[in-house]
């Protein structure tokens, strides 16, 4: 096994999707001694049902800083517009900056093809900016990694692709019933979600319905509570099954 620094990155689009899709693996690393660091690509402004995009922003952001306290984790924000997340050279250089700048050893981030556009845009962007972040030549204040971290995708909403249909089988599943707690209470601090959730999906309990999408996952797994993930082993990265090896007793 590689040297990899460790610092998780957890790099996804919206203020609470850490916390719904990989908070309790992000807990149990804490607990290994690993730092943690949680990144939003957008501020999360048009997720609002009572505010303006720019007051919904301010809240949001201060409710991921919140959830990340509990792990003690660091918390940025990339600014980037809620909902109209594009690909392009800048969002790709912020990334890499960002995980030069806490010198990420494991990134964890959507899939490509998650059912949200902003989810599939940061997908996209993530693994393109940890490609190149050993690379000396990328125009960041920051110095390169030594090593290109590992990149991990956590589970999307519904356990579907964006069309609706059936995913691959995860490369694993992580038991989080040790953590489901801590989970739960990290993603209660997105108290401003639950309008918007019965907005859009006509979810009245917000925090019920994660806790079934991890008991339904727990049941793929043979557990209570489970998470799942995919490992990018192309050649662009490396293969080093660090995740699984640290939390050898949670995998499944």
């Amino acid at each position: 096994m590689k040297n990899f620094s460790k610092t998780v990155l957890a790099i996804q689009a919206h203020p609470d999707d850490t916390e719904i899709f990989c908070s309790g693996t992000l807990a149990l690393l804490k607990q290994k001694g690993f730092k943690i660091v949680i990144a939003t690509m957008t501020n999360g402004g048009m997720g609002g049902a009572t505010q303006n995009e720019a007051e919904t922003a301010a809240t949001r952001k201060k409710e991921a800083a919140r959830a990340a306290e509990i792990l003690n984790a660091d918390y940025y924000c990339l600014n980037e517009r809620d909902g109209y997340l594009f690909d392009n050279a800048e969002t790709r250089i912020k990334v890499t900056e960002l995980i030069r700048k806490v010198n990420a050893g494991i990134v964890i981030t959507h899939l490509p093809f998650d059912y949200h556009p902003d989810h599939r845009a940061t997908s996209s962007i993530v693994e393109a900016g940890t490609i190149v972040a050993t690379l000396p030549n990328i125009p960041t204040k920051e110095k390169p990694t030594e090593l290109t971290p590992l990149l991990y995708y956590s589970s999307p909403f519904g356990f579907t692709d964006n069309m609706g249909g059936k995913i691959a089988d995860p490369s694993f599943f992580i038991d989080v019933t040790s953590t489901f707690e801590i989970k739960k209470e990290m993603l209660a601090c997105h108290e401003s979600q639950k309008a918007v959730m019965e907005l859009m999906f006509n979810i009245t309990d917000f925090f019920g319905d994660m806790r079934d999408s991890d008991l339904k996952i727990g049941k793929m797994a043979g557990v209570k509570y489970a998470e799942a993930y995919w490992q990018n082993t192309g050649a662009a990265f490396y293969s080093d099954p660090l995740i699984q090896e640290i939390l050898k007793d949670f995998k499944r």
